[in-house]
């Protein structure tokens, strides 16, 4: 399709601006551009038309079936939206009189006291702006909680689990520590025995998701943190799978000490496409001195803003992006207790389904129960058909569904990642279950056809190396 300059004609134009009653304004000649800026002319149809194509170019949950493994992408309800656009939380300034902003706190009031009830902390910060953001909050306040007991020289290392989201590492190599991978059992848990072995009075932290990345909740979870407790450290938990425990199983019961949740992909707001995105960070109390500044807290004449006796400082400026928070509050209780058990359930109950269903057709990477997402393998069809896992997502694509994700947990050869949420009915799992039967069978059939999907999308399989390494990314101008 067109570009917006290659649809620009001399003298459309969707918008008139009235003359303006203010004074004129010269700039300084060495900050006048050198010649006039070039923008294109189009009449507001156009503009419309064009906006509309490009909608119809891409895939969304909108549009069909997204089962992103890992990612939780899922429908989110309009009332959500609808409350956030109220001109009170639209129109509000952070640097107001915190005495003329008192909805808004207790807005994060409220929404911090609902988060630290579903993951058993004591306190909750909204400062981070998403979820690799808030692992980074959690691994400073666990520094700082060193330093403060004279340990912070001495414990430098950050264990973390070969099924561990890659933001892990980073983050903990970011905050200035040494990585110890350790492996998963063969039930896709972690190792204690691994675990053990690591351990010891260098160790810092430990950073964990449960359910993990192959979607399996570790049975032995309370080993796990009672073992990196009895060395002094600390344990982390990634609440990137939070959507399949909310409301049934507490990281704060599970001997976590500090926690960070993707309230956009859990809570409500639309995950992927850049942001916006909210990964606050939850402590228990002998965390939560260092929390970043400022806290809400309530006291006789309203809500106050204050600073925490060893605050980290800020890790972004306000308060975070407060309209994404808003959206989690009032999706927590829009669902209320109740519906927020029904939702990790369902999820749950979804992914086994497929899984059951789909168990026939393809190899699956662990065999247990699993929890919102499963991992199966195409190895075999690999070594036998010379199919990878990239050819399937790319067939999956021409049954007008987004393919799962590809290649990860690295653990698992010629991976596919599937999570089908709690948002999709019985009828549209099936007629996906139907879809990767249907792409199993061609492959039997016609190996070499897959290796030219997708057949039907607008854009057919690109150069995805030249993609990466020669990007285009600059429209090269031209005379309008």
């Amino acid at each position: 399709m067109k570009l917006l300059f290659e649809r620009s004609r001399e003298g459309h134009s969707a918008q008139h601006l009235p003359q303006t009653q203010l004074s004129g304004y010269s700039l300084p000649e060495q900050l006048r551009r050198c010649r006039e800026l070039r923008l294109p002319a189009l009449a507001e149809t156009e503009i419309s038309r064009h906006y509309t194509e490009l909608s119809q170019q891409v895939h969304g949950v909108n549009s069909g079936f997204y089962p992103l493994g890992s990612c939780t992408m899922k429908y989110n309800p309009k009332i959500d939206e609808q409350i956030a656009s109220l001109p009170g939380f639209t129109g509000i300034h952070p640097l107001q009189p915190v005495s003329t902003a008192q909805g808004c706190l207790e807005v994060l009031d409220r929404a911090g006291q609902a988060l630290c009830e579903i993951t058993g902390m004591d306190a909750m910060s909204f400062q981070p702006a998403a979820g690799a953001h808030g692992e980074f909050t959690g691994l400073l306040l666990i520094k700082a909680y060193h330093q403060a007991r004279g340990e912070g020289e001495q414990r430098t290392k950050v264990i973390v689990p070969d099924s561990a989201h890659g933001t892990n590492p980073a983050t903990a190599t970011m905050c200035g520590y040494t990585i110890v991978n350790i492996a998963s059992n063969a039930a896709g848990g972690v190792d204690l025995d691994a675990l053990r072995r690591a351990v010891g009075a260098d160790t810092a932290a430990l950073m964990l998701t449960n359910p993990n990345t192959v979607g399996i909740f570790d049975p032995n979870i309370l080993e796990i943190t009672r073992i990196v407790h009895e060395a002094g450290g600390q344990c982390y938990y990634d609440g990137a799978n939070m959507n399949a425990i909310m409301g049934l199983a507490r990281p704060g019961d599970m001997g976590f000490d500090v926690v960070h949740l993707n309230i956009h992909k859990t809570f409500a707001t639309p995950h992927g496409g850049g942001g916006p995105g909210s990964g606050p960070c939850g402590c228990k109390a002998h965390l939560a001195p260092f929390l970043p500044a400022d806290q809400v807290t309530e006291a006789a004449d309203g809500y106050r803003l204050e600073r925490p006796a060893q605050s980290i400082g800020r890790v972004k400026a306000f308060f975070g992006n407060f309209l994404v928070v808003v959206k989690a509050l009032t999706y927590i209780i829009s669902l209320g207790a109740e519906g927020i058990v029904e939702a990790a359930e369902t999820a749950v109950l979804n992914a086994n389904y497929m899984k059951k269903r789909l168990s026939p057709y393809y190899h699956m990477a662990y065999d247990d129960f699993c929890m919102h997402e499963f991992v199966l393998s195409l190895a075999g069809e690999k070594s036998r058909f010379d199919v990878s896992a990239l050819d399937v997502a790319k067939a999956l694509m021409d049954h007008g569904m987004h393919p799962p994700t590809m290649y990860f947990p690295l653990i698992v050869p010629e991976a596919l990642m599937i999570e089908p949420t709690e948002t999709e009915s019985k009828d549209t799992l099936d007629e996906a279950i139907e879809a990767f039967i249907a792409v199993q069978r061609q492959l039997q059939a016609d190996a070499a056809s897959l290796r030219q999907a997708p057949q039907a999308t607008p854009v057919r399989r690109l150069d995805e190396t030249q993609a990466a390494r020669r990007p285009v990314l600059t429209y090269q101008e031209k005379e309008l």
